[in-house]
């Protein structure tokens, strides 16, 4: 196969509302496709949001991204990179998950990914909601914990919703540290903001070594200096990322299940990941972009173009 078989169609050849939509109009590949041992970083859908808890719509996220990436151009504005040309990249399709039941969803989205990773491909998933990051992590951690960076506003590390609901939005990476898939002293939080229940998530955090970022902390400390800290936690070895839209102002991102006032600006929100340059990312996720809340589609836009700054980081960086 030709390394061109995995460039982008072109929007001088094909008009960016033209033809099926794939995510930054890559070559879409089955399971049987034998194009799939060239594959160095797949996107993958996660149509799912059966751990939402109040305003369910994320399990459209990603057909939205898809169309919203189409607008999606070669080279990164900033850095000159050209993260299609650098990896072979191709759009794997979508999670069939099973909207009837929490569990076998997510031994589904795990199936899904178990055989990819295998392969030595590194997933950056569009969820769905964000209970979608453990199954993946399942597949992506199952040799060896990973380091863990979260831009959010809520640190989902709850232990149950509901008198005893152990996997909703609000407990993934609670459920992801006692699994052993990430090593909580790499840990950190970013983003943190909102009225709460109780501190049943921070005393978690606390006990197990978190390094939680408030957003308050973001700001007076500036971003630069917050992601110096991140990346000194992160250290060498390999991370997981995974990027709430709600972590940004809902000013900029309406199109979100939990909003949270108060966040960072559309261009704060591409510079915390400039920030992490360098840092080897496993795998990544982009996740709570519901298109029944946004409005004019600007939050699906926003969300394509922060996958577009992840694949540039993941493209930079060693696996």
């Amino acid at each position: 196969m030709s390394a061109t078989d995995f460039i982008p169609a072109s929007a001088n050849a094909l008009p960016r509302y033209a033809g099926v939509p794939s995510f930054m109009r890559l070559p879409h590949l089955g399971a049987d496709d034998p194009r799939l041992a060239e594959v160095a970083i797949g996107l993958i859908g996660v149509p799912w949001d059966g751990g939402t808890t109040n305003r369910p719509g994320a399990r459209h996220g990603p057909r939205a991204l898809r169309d919203a990436s189409t607008m999606i151009r070669a080279q990164h504005p900033v850095t000159g990179l050209r993260p299609f040309e650098a990896m072979t990249c191709a759009d794997l399709g979508d999670v069939p998950p099973n909207p009837a039941s929490v569990l076998d969803s997510l031994e589904r989205i795990t199936a899904f990914y178990a055989p990819l990773v295998a392969m030595g491909i590194r997933p950056l998933t569009a969820g769905g909601d964000h209970l979608v990051s453990l199954p993946v992590l399942r597949a992506v951690a199952r040799d060896a914990p990973l380091g863990f960076i979260q831009f959010d506003s809520h640190t989902d590390l709850f232990d149950s919703y509901f008198g005893g609901e152990k996997f909703t939005h609000g407990t993934p990476f609670r459920r992801a540290v006692e699994e052993g898939l990430i090593d909580p002293k790499r840990m950190v939080q970013i983003g943190i903001r909102g009225t709460a229940y109780d501190t049943e998530d921070l005393d978690f955090a606390r006990a197990e070594g978190i390094r939680i970022i408030r957003i308050e902390e973001v700001f007076a400390r500036g971003i630069p200096d917050v992601m110096a800290e991140a990346r000194e936690i992160l250290g060498e070895a390999p991370a997981y990322l995974s990027y709430d839209i709600d972590f940004v102002d809902p000013a900029f991102a309406p199109g979100t299940g939990t909003p949270e006032v108060g966040g960072p600006t559309s261009f704060q929100a591409q510079q915390v990941l400039r920030e992490l340059d360098g840092v080897r990312i496993a795998a990544a996720d982009l996740v709570e972009v519901a298109p029944p809340f946004d409005n004019g589609g600007i939050t699906a836009w926003l969300g394509a173009s922060l996958m577009f700054e992840i694949l540039c980081l993941m493209a930079a960086a060693p696996a």
